[in-house]
């Protein structure tokens, strides 16, 4: 599951690594580039609610391998689309690719993790190292090729079609059940709503960084694509070392505990990210990433955990729509960058982890599903009582 995870999630980096080749062979300004991340995030984050929902009624573990593949086409056809309208169409079937797998995929996982935290880290670590994976093997092609050679990315979606097609055969009966509402407890709407607010304003930094740290430390150091290409693989490889610590970090101190600590971390690195010049910008993007990486497949079981009767439409929300929702801001952010400077219009983002920050205040620790009634305190929650 892992590994399959990786390889769909190569195609969310993808997009965002395919925008400096976008500039600079078609000549598209900021906001047009940005647009191409909007269609990617847009119809994603307007169709996975639904794939969540669907998940909750039914398993459907045969939609693994088919979203891998439908993820991976769209990427592959967008370099060789002449059109803008036509490469905004390609970007946007991926999207629906990588809504349609995470609700499944996280049902699954949780299945073959029977909730054990760091198994869920083991597989959000997939992801990310996908993430971390696609600036350098859309460099590979890209740089060598051109755009023209990006039916060349197809090759992660088949692989991610075997591994999938392959878990689920493996793991047996047990994901053939859908189980999410049956499951014990009440849902905590207002918890989880307050848990998916933080994750938006993640989301927007995370995406609104992944769009543009690439052509902005090029423009802070002086270097070339290779440089830009070094500050997206280490906001993206940082994160896949960050979400496996986050899991052990977890088991000892409490899933709420660390996602704030991440967050508070977070607005210290993205300030020093955008204010500080030179060579030390790759410190603050290795930080950056701990802080935004930490916490992620804590909010996958978070979100689960406050609705056990609706595990898919939380693991839609968390794990995909409030990943995809912050392609919604970056066209703003490069219609500010192209009327201001790039580093003016990520200022912004230092300010919505603090915002994050304030939404998890006083969130308790949920109590995992069958899991036995006494809740295990919250060391920063005790402290603060």
């Amino acid at each position: 599951m892992s590994s399959g995870h990786a390889c769909v999630d190569v195609y969310q980096g993808a997009v965002a690594a395919l925008v400096p080749y976008f500039v600079a062979e078609r000549a598209y300004s900021y906001a047009a580039a940005s647009g191409v991340v909007l269609a990617a995030s847009l119809l994603s984050s307007l169709v996975q609610p639904l794939f969540g929902v669907l998940t909750d009624r039914w398993a459907m573990p045969w939609l693994l391998p088919l979203s891998a593949l439908t993820a991976g086409a769209g990427v592959a056809l967008s370099g060789v689309t002449g059109s803008y309208p036509l490469t905004l169409a390609a970007v946007a079937v991926s999207g629906v690719g990588v809504a349609a797998y995470h609700p499944e995929a996280a049902r699954v996982a949780r299945v073959v993790a029977r909730g054990r935290h760091t198994a869920m880290g083991w597989f959000s670590f997939g992801g990310n190292a996908g993430f971390a994976l696609a600036p350098l093997l859309v460099f590979a092609v890209v740089a060598t090729g051109g755009l023209r050679a990006s039916p060349l990315l197809v090759v992660p979606a088949l692989a991610g079609a075997a591994l999938c097609t392959a878990a689920v055969r493996s793991a047996g009966s047990g994901v053939g059940r859908a189980g999410a509402s049956t499951a014990g407890g009440e849902d905590d709407w207002g918890s989880f709503l307050r848990l998916s607010g933080a994750v938006v304003c993640r989301s927007v930094v995370f995406v609104g960084l992944s769009t543009f740290v690439s052509l902005y430390v090029r423009e802070r150091t002086g270097g070339g694509e290779a440089a830009g290409t070094a500050a997206l693989f280490v906001l993206y490889a940082g994160g896949a070392v960050g979400t496996l610590a986050g899991g052990r970090l977890a088991e000892r101190y409490g899933r709420t505990a660390v996602v704030r600590r991440s967050y508070a971390l977070t607005v210290l690195a993205v300030a020093g990210l955008v204010l500080v010049p030179g060579p030390p910008v790759y410190l603050f993007v290795a930080l950056t990433s701990a802080g935004l990486y930490v916490p992620f497949s804590l909010h996958i079981t978070l979100g689960q955990d406050f609705l056990p009767r609706r595990a898919g439409t939380a693991s839609g929300v968390t794990l995909g729509l409030t990943v995809s929702v912050g392609g919604l801001a970056a066209p703003a952010l490069g219609a500010l960058a192209d009327a201001t400077s790039l580093r003016t219009a990520l200022l912004p983002l230092v300010a919505l982890p603090a915002l994050g920050r304030l939404l998890l205040c006083g969130l308790r620790e949920p109590v995992p599903p069958g899991a036995a009634v006494t809740e295990r305190a919250d060391p920063q929650e005790s402290g603060a009582r």
